[in-house]
């Protein structure tokens, strides 16, 4: 990363959490450009970047182009979109990296790099449900690769602008288990400069048990979001998706386990701290809603292949995940 000036970010996918990171870093001094299209790049052009953050309307004034070319190179890579968009925009990333560009993959579900260097040889370095021939991983070298768990809830109300619902909690480790201390310098550059943006950065030396604690939810409250089209104070009060909730965690946990990750809460704890949060509308309820693909692959295809290859037997998710994925492909719903 530069010392001597701004560091330079760039963020590709001006969505949610896109706009609220990168309105974030802008406003705290970053020198900020983003990679967008259509009516998100024209409206951003026209009227800056905007994020709705409780009482505050935050604008950033940022270079926003469609060409990763004319934006040169980084110190800084946010992906931020949809996890079934990654091969599409994985080409235009080289683009934009000098020798030090770290990427960070803010991202939902089990991220693309999850098996890459793990110690087991009955799990493929690649998944099928999120890199299919491997066209992600040829475009980002893995040692740029710094891991990320996002927490915060965010919508787009329309194009160019992001509203900033709940948590600010981002998780930053080194995806290698066996980082260098250099490696573990530039973690601390990362968190720095997200907790200077007025972000709950924290560093962790097991980047993957932090992934597998948000899995733990998500692959219960989004996929059957989807089915019931349920908030999830609606679907945790009621007694039988409750039960099935637990269940599903449970086989979230043994996979885990078998993985070499241990998930700190209960399935009972788990659903406890979503249900203060009230009536929660999934993104993936959300993208249904609106006509957009959703991330079925990335929340529980992935988890699915994983345990396939642990021969661990998932039938709760497998059978959730059969019926999601009918239904979005059903729906149109589903990036073939």
């Amino acid at each position: 990363m530069n010392t001597q000036d701004k560091t330079k970010v760039c963020v590709i996918g001006a969505g949610a959490i896109g706009g609220y990171l990168g309105v974030r870093l802008a406003n705290s001094g970053a020198q900020v450009s983003v990679l967008a299209r259509g009516q998100t790049l024209q409206a951003i052009k026209t009227h800056g970047w905007i994020l709705e953050d409780g009482q505050q309307r935050l604008v950033a004034q940022v270079q926003a182009s469609a060409d990763a070319a004319a934006l040169g190179p980084q110190d800084i890579i946010i992906l931020s979109v949809k996890t079934h968009a990654l091969q599409d925009i994985a080409g235009m990333v080289p683009e934009l990296c000098h020798a030090n560009t770290v990427v960070i993959p803010a991202i939902n579900g089990i991220p693309w790099w999850f098996t890459q260097g793990l110690d087991n040889g009955e799990l493929p370095t690649q998944l099928n449900a999120l890199d299919p021939g491997g066209i992600i991983a040829d475009a980002i070298d893995a040692s740029r690769i710094v891991g990320c768990v996002v927490y915060p809830s965010c919508y787009s109300p329309q194009p160019g602008v992001s509203h900033h619902s709940s948590g600010n909690r981002l998780v930053f480790g080194e995806i290698s288990r066996h980082a260098e201390q250099a490696n573990q310098k530039r973690l601390d550059r990362v968190i720095a400069l997200f907790n200077d943006a007025g972000l709950a950065a924290e560093k962790t030396s097991a980047i993957r048990s932090a992934v597998w604690e948000k899995l733990l939810g998500n692959a219960c409250f989004n996929p059957v979001s989807m089915l019931t089209g349920s908030q999830t104070d609606l679907m945790i009060d009621d007694p039988a998706i409750y039960a099935l909730f637990v269940a599903l965690m449970q086989e979230v946990v043994a996979v885990g386990a078998a993985l070499g990750i241990k998930v700190s809460v209960t399935p009972q704890q788990r659903l406890a701290v979503t249900r203060k949060l009230g009536g929660v509308k999934t993104s993936m309820l959300q993208d249904t809603e609106a006509g957009r693909p959703v991330e079925i692959e990335a929340i529980l295809g992935a988890f699915v292949e994983l345990a396939t290859g642990l021969h661990i037997a998932t039938p709760i998710a497998g059978t959730i995940y059969a019926l999601a994925r009918m239904r979005a492909r059903t729906f149109g719903l589903l990036k073939q």
